[in-house]
This record gives structure tokens, sequence and C-alpha cells, in this order.
């Protein structure tokens, strides 16, 4: 298959799988969602994201319509449906069906799953960045589908020709991105917001910081500011999709590239584990 949509049990290309309107993300973004690259049929990260997953899911008093185990095991019987072994894995759990109300019934969700053909960038080619204050709700450590001032502020990254948008709250504290975790490095060490209620904690933010511990580099997880941002030696983006990135260029200014060795080596060993857990051609196991 060239990419795969499933529904609540059925599938079929992504292009061919049709949703009931008063499915309740419709109406609300009543949701929650994860993600994840995939090499070699192998998914990276299975069990965190879905620790995540589930979590959010209990969050919203949601309920996955499957044990976990059974959802990864479906997951990756899925990506060997695919022609191409490397792609992104998107899966999503909604309230469920009904007539429009704000309240609801208890009761299991609707189960989304979308794969399609996707490489992860390996990071050696520098990025630039813009930076948009950050006005979204104060539940940003929560997956939700509620996601227009993303939209928003990724359009106006793409218009600005940019990979991300850099957030930051009144008074110039730097949460997030768009839809990625960023990082700075400074006099060697690695500053990373704080996983409070401000930010999404991002499961390749936490192989980062993984990373740091291998090579034994200092790291520091606390509030930093635009005026930090703007005076580091480098500036590092992180997801699922792009595992580790660096920034050269936010607002037209240049960022970082002062210290593009210590970049080289978190890079590569983020880089590195991934190649390595994800080895091998799953089809054959």
């Amino acid at each position: 298959m060239k990419n795969f949509g499933y529904y609540n049990g059925q599938s079929d290309l992504i292009e061919n799988i049709k949703i009931p309107m008063n499915d309740r993300v419709c109406w609300f973004g009543d949701g929650v969602y994860d993600a994840g690259p995939c090499h070699n049929y192998h998914i990276f990260a299975l069990k965190e994201h879905l620790e995540r997953f589930y979590g959010n899911a209990k969050k919203l008093d949601m309920q996955i319509p499957m044990e976990k185990e059974a959802l990864a095991k479906l997951l990756q019987e899925s990506v060997k449906k695919l022609d191409d072994g490397d792609s992104f894995v998107y899966y999503q759990v909604t309230r469920g069906t009904a007539m429009r109300q704000h309240t609801y019934e208890p009761g299991p969700g609707n189960l989304w799953i979308m794969i399609k053909p996707q490489k992860v960038n390996d990071g050696t080619k520098p990025v630039s960045l813009v930076t948009c204050e950050d006005t979204r709700f104060f539940h940003c450590d929560i997956k939700t589908l509620n996601l227009i001032p993303t939209v928003m502020a990724a359009q106006k990254a793409k218009r600005a020709g940019c990979h991300e948008a850099v957030f930051y709250r009144p008074g110039g504290r730097i949460t997030e991105c768009a839809h990625s975790n960023v990082h700075i490095l400074k006099d060697g060490t690695l500053i990373t917001a704080p996983t409070d209620h401000l930010i999404l904690p991002g499961i390749a933010r936490r192989h980062l910081l993984n990373a740091c511990d291998r090579l034994g580099v200092r790291y520091l997880e606390k509030p930093y500011y635009l005026e930090d941002f703007f005076a580091a030696d480098e500036v590092l983006v992180t997801s699922s999709s792009n595992l580790c990135l660096r920034a050269t260029e936010c607002d037209g200014k240049a960022v970082g590239g002062k210290d593009g060795a210590l970049y080289e080596k978190l890079r590569q060993a983020v880089i590195d584990e991934f190649l390595t857990e994800t080895e091998g051609d799953a089809t054959e196991a």
C-alpha cells in the first residue's frame, strides 16, 4: 500500500476512509493524538509514545477502545502493509460519535490511524525559525486536537519561508515551537524548558536528554528567555518527525552557529539511537 488509513476497525487507503460528521472531533477538536517515525518497519520509541497517548486520554476522561498492547500490535502490523519501510505513524482517539452538545456520555472513543511514507530528517542541514508570542491555551502539556493557534503560527512560519515558529510568553519566556520542542546550548550546557503546563513533554526531547546523559553533557530544565535564545551558542529543535535539528536563523537574524561540534555529537547520538532501535527488517520478525 502507498499509505494506510484506519477508523474503528475499517482500513483502506487514507483517501478512501470516511468519518461520521458527528464524530466529536468535528465539532470540538475533542480528542488526543500521538505520532512518531518508523524506519525499516520499526516504529521508534513506540512504548513511550503510547504511554503519553494513554496518559493524555485519561486526563481528558477519554476511553481508548483497545488495550495498550493491542494498539501497539495493530500499529506494528499496519506499518508492514506499506510499500516503504520509512513512514510516519499517526494515531488519535476522539471522544465518540453523538449529536452536537457540549456535555457527553462516557463510553469508548473512536480510534483513527494514519500512516504515510516519510523519511526522518537526519539534522545535517540547518533550518531557520521565527518567533511568535505564545497566546495558546494553558493546557500545553496535553497533546489535544485543539490546534488552531498552532496552525496559525505554523502558517506564519511557512509564509516567512521558515521551518518552525518559536512560542514565547509575555515577559519573553520561551516555551516551545508550534509542533516541536526548542532548546539552547550555552557554554557547553543544554538548556530546555521545564515540563510544566506550558509545554508538551516531547518524546524526542526526552531522547535528547538521554543522549546528554550518555555523552556526559550537562543539561538544565529551567525557564529561559528571548535574550537567552538570541545569545545562545546553538539552537536545537526536536520533534517526533525531526528528531534533532539545528537552527541558524530566527526572525531574519543569525542565531547559534558557535558550537557546531557539540551539536553534531548530540545529533549523531540521537540519530544513532534511532537507527539502532529500528535496524533490521521488521517484516521478517
